[in-house]
C-alpha cells in the first residue's frame, strides 16, 4: 500500500520505569540518522560528565536536568524527525502512576502507541494502565515492543509467554490493531535495523513498522463536520461582499455545490467555493484546513458547524464522557466550568460521577468523592447551550473536550463523549 511520504504519523511512547522509552527513542534518531552533529556532540559530552563510555542514547529526549540526574522522564517530551519515507512527532510519556494525566496528554492526538515490556519483568500493572489509556483514548495502532531482549538471551519462548500474557488482558480492552516487536533498544535489535541476535522472528523491525501503518482509514471520512474557527471579512475593494470561514475540517468530504446545515440555527446552504492557501479546489476532507464560501448571505460565527443536511452530528446540553482529571487541587462540588468543544465554548458543571475506574484492575467503583488528579471517571456533564458532537468513538476530534475552571482559569479536566 502506497504511504504518502509528506504524511505525518504521531505516536506515543509508555511503559514502566526504567523500561527504556528513552533508550529506544535515542536509538530511533541515532540509526536513523535523524540526529543533529551539534546535538550529537552535546550528548557524547554529557556521557561522558557521568563517567560512562560511547553515547547514552536516552540523553537525546531527557532534556530536563532533574530528569536527567534521576535517570528518569517526568513530563511529555516531543521529538521530530523525518524519514525518506514519513514524517514523526513522538510524544515520550511518563512512566509513573502519578503521570497519568501526562500520558493522557501526550496521546490524546496519537496515530499509534509504543508500548515497552520489560522482558524480564513481562506484563506489570503499568502496562495494564498504559493499555487502557490506548484503549480509553482509541489509539487506532498499538506497538507493543518486548525490550532488553538481550537479558534474556533473545529467547524465543520467553517473548511468546509474554504476547500470551498481554493478549490474554487486551481482549477485555477495545484495541484494534495490536502487533509485536522482539528489541533491545541498547543494542539496536530489530529498532532501525534487523537483528541477527533473533533469527526466529520473521516480522517487521519497529521504524518498518511505523513507516508502514496504514493511517488514512483512520480519520472519519463519512461524516462532513467543519467547526469555524473564524469569519473572514476582508477590508478591501476587491473582496467588498466576501465572507469567508475558515476552519479545520474534523471529518468527512466536502464538495462544491454541496447543500450543508448551518449549526445550531439549521439554515441551509450551498457550499460556493472551498480555498486553501489561495488556490481554488473542488473537493476537501479531513484533516485539512480550508476557508469555505456560501451561496447565501448567513449569520455565521467562531462555534459554529457546518454539516451535510442529511447527516448531523447529537445536539445536546446534556452528555455522558469519560473525563481525566488534569488539575493539582481536587474537583470543587457544583464549580462551574467552561466547555471547549471543536471551537465551541459553553459554560458547563458536572452533574454526575456514575463511577470512576480502576485502572491497574479496569474495576468500576461507585466513589462519588471528589475527582483527584489522575483519576478517571464516567460523569454527566451539563451546559448552557447544545454542543454538536460524534461520540468519540466515531470522531476522536468531535467528540473530545477540555473543562476549564470559571475561578482560576486552569484546564481541570479532559473528556471522551461516549
Amino acid at each position: 500500500m502506497q504511504i504518502d511520504k509528506n504524511q505525518l504519523l504521531r505516536f506515543t511512547t509508555a511503559g514502566s520505569v526504567d523500561d527504556g522509552k528513552s533508550t529506544l527513542i535515542g536509538r530511533l534518531l541515532y540509526d536513523s540518522k535523524s540526529i543533529f552533529e551539534d546535538q550529537l556532540a552535546a550528548v557524547e559530552r554529557s556521557t561522558q560528565k557521568q563517567g560512562r563510555e560511547g553515547v547514552d542514547l536516552a540523553l537525546f529526549t531527557d532534556g530536563l536536568r532533574d530528569e536527567r540526574e534521576q535517570g528518569i522522564t517526568i513530563d511529555v517530551a516531543y521529538r521530530y524527525f523525518t524519514t525518506p519515507k514519513r514524517k514523526f512527532i513522538i510524544a515520550d510519556t511518563p512512566g509513573h502512576i502519578q503521570y497519568t494525566r501526562n500520558m493522557v496528554t501526550g496521546a490524546s492526538t496519537a496515530n499509534a502507541a509504543i508500548i515497552l515490556i520489560d522482558a524480564r519483568n513481562g506484563v506489570v500493572e503499568q502496562t495494564k494502565r498504559h493499555s487502557f489509556i490506548a484503549s480509553l483514548l482509541q489509539i487506532p495502532h498499538v506497538i507493543v515492543c518486548v525490550n532488553k531482549m538481550d537479558l534474556v538471551d533473545y529467547a524465543e519462548a520467553r517473548f511468546n509467554e509474554i504476547i500470551n500474557q498481554y493478549e490474554e488482558f487486551a481482549s477485555k480492552m477495545m484495541i484494534k490493531d495490536v502487533s509485536f516487536i522482539p528489541i533491545s533498544a541498547l543494542e539496536g535489535d530489530n529498532v532501525v535495523n534487523k537483528t541477527q541476535n533473533m533469527n526466529w522472528y520473521g516480522g517487521a523491525t519497529l521504524l518498518h513498522k511505523l513507516e508502514n501503518i496504514y493511517i488514512s482509514s483512520d480519520v472519519n471520512k463519512v461524516d462532513f463536520r467543519f467547526p469555524v474557527q473564524t469569519v473572514l471579512r476582508p477590508q478591501s475593494k476587491e473582496f467588498v461582499d466576501y465572507r469567508g470561514y475558515a476552519g479545520r475540517i474534523e471529518g468527512g468530504i466536502v464538495r462544491v455545490g454541496d447543500e450543508v446545515s448551518i449549526l445550531p440555527a439549521g439554515f441551509t446552504s450551498k457550499i460556493k467555493t472551498i480555498e486553501k492557501n489561495g488556490q481554488q479546489l473542488a473537493e476537501a476532507y479531513a484533516p485539512m484546513s480550508v476557508t469555505i464560501t456560501l451561496e447565501d448571505d448567513i449569520d455565521i460565527s467562531r462555534g459554529n458547524m457546518l454539516v451535510k443536511v442529511n447527516n448531523q452530528p447529537e445536539m445536546e446540553q446534556d452528555v455522558t464522557a469519560m473525563i481525566c482529571w488534569l488539575d493539582n487541587q481536587p474537583q470543587r462540588d457544583r464549580a462551574k466550568y467552561v466547555i471547549k468543544q471543536t471551537t465551541n465554548e459553553q459554560k458547563a458543571l458536572i452533574k454526575e460521577t456514575e463511577y470512576k475506574y480502576d485502572i491497574n484492575n479496569l474495576a468500576r467503583n461507585k466513589d462519588m468523592s471528589p475527582l483527584q488528579m489522575n483519576e478517571i471517571a464516567k460523569v454527566k456533564i451539563r451546559t448552557n447551550a447544545p454542543l454538536m458532537f460524534d461520540s468519540y468513538r466515531s470522531n476522536r476530534n468531535t467528540g473530545s473536550f477540555i473543562l476549564i475552571d470559571e475561578a482560576t482559569n486552569a484546564t481541570v479536566a479532559a473528556g471522551m463523549i461516549v
